[in-house]
């Protein structure tokens, strides 16, 4: 029996054509990958196939073993998904069994998708991501597999011209000062990194519910590993941000900002980064995803965005709602 494709998924994608596209190739796609590689759906699993933002992703079984499908929207962040798992080889990230199944899609090792360290207590959750990040940060190389990945500081060249420009267009949505911080940062982290010989491989959504439970713990004393990588190649430091805009609710209610700073500073601990090149990065990021749900028509994330990033400045911007009632991302 072919899973059906989660409704959410159907939701998020059929508002346009190319979604609507990739939508209806996933039935057929599937069945020649089951085909293709003597799989079927993993029984334990009643049939049912999971989804993350832009994904499907079926469970399966064959001679070899447990094992997912993945099947991935092609949007560009994907595009260096595989390239990132096979540089990394089961080392901290889930291990690629097949980047070239029949369908179209990737074979993946089969991890608890129970467990992800959204599950974890912050203290464990945080000790866990440093371990990984010191891990996945793999030196920068100059073969083929690396040249293929996008690079931090040249996307900080870019949002420097991209962030006032599309900042105007949508009407000032955010006050000149927080603007001001968010372009400091591309042109001097685009620049330190032009010059820096510490680019390292990134998983730049390293995020609570992209690290799963590993449950034979081979090869990853914590038995937690990444999934779902947006590779590029840059300072590590870039890599933190994702985990400063999720799980905001857990904030300490009366110093939310200050709680968030804290937070900042055990990751960098953990990790071995430099604090004030993370909070940096996190800054300029989460003013360009602001602008981005700006244009998205999502006011919410746009709120939660700012909030982020003004934290992180030590200066909060009015006029948001408190952090408890900002949407999850």
């Amino acid at each position: 029996m072919i899973p059906a494709v989660p409704e959410e998924l159907v939701r998020r994608y059929r508002g346009s054509r190319q979604g609507r596209a990739w939508l209806d190739s996933l039935p057929g796609r599937l069945a020649s990958a089951l085909d293709g590689l003597g799989l079927e759906p993993d029984p334990a699993d009643a049939g049912r196939a999971w989804h993350g933002h832009g994904a499907l992703v079926v469970p399966v079984r064959g001679a070899a073993g447990r094992a997912v499908l993945k099947f991935a929207y092609p949007h560009p962040e994907a595009a260096a998904e595989a390239t990132a798992l096979q540089l990394w080889d089961g080392a901290g990230a889930v291990r690629l069994l097949s980047r070239e199944a029949p369908g179209d899609c990737l074979v993946l090792e089969r991890l608890a998708e129970d467990r992800s360290l959204f599950t974890e207590d912050m203290d464990t959750a945080v000790a866990e991501w440093g371990r990984l990040i010191r891990v996945l940060s793999l030196p920068a190389g100059d073969g083929a597999a690396w040249a293929e990945l996008p690079s931090a500081a040249a996307r900080a060249e870019q949002l420097s011209d991209e962030i006032p420009a599309d900042w105007e267009m949508l009407g000032r949505p955010f006050e000149r000062w927080l603007l001001e911080a968010a372009l400091e940062t591309a042109q001097t982290r685009g620049a330190v990194g032009r010059r820096s010989s510490n680019d390292v491989l990134l998983h730049v959504d390293l995020h609570f519910g992209n690290i799963l439970f590993r449950p034979d713990g081979r090869a990853d004393p914590g038995g937690f590993v990444a999934i779902d990588p947006q590779a590029m190649v840059g300072e590590a430091e870039f890599a933190v941000a994702p985990m400063l805009w999720n799980r905001l609710d857990e904030l300490d209610e009366a110093h939310p900002a200050e709680d968030l700073r804290r937070r900042l500073a055990a990751l960098c601990r953990a990790g071995g980064l430099d604090e004030q090149a993370a909070a940096e990065w996190a800054i300029l990021r989460e003013v360009r995803n602001a602008l981005d749900h700006v244009l998205e028509g999502a006011p919410g994330a746009a709120q939660r965005s700012i909030w982020v990033a003004s934290a992180l400045t030590g200066r909060l911007h009015p006029g948001l709602p408190p952090v408890g009632l900002l949407p999850a991302p």
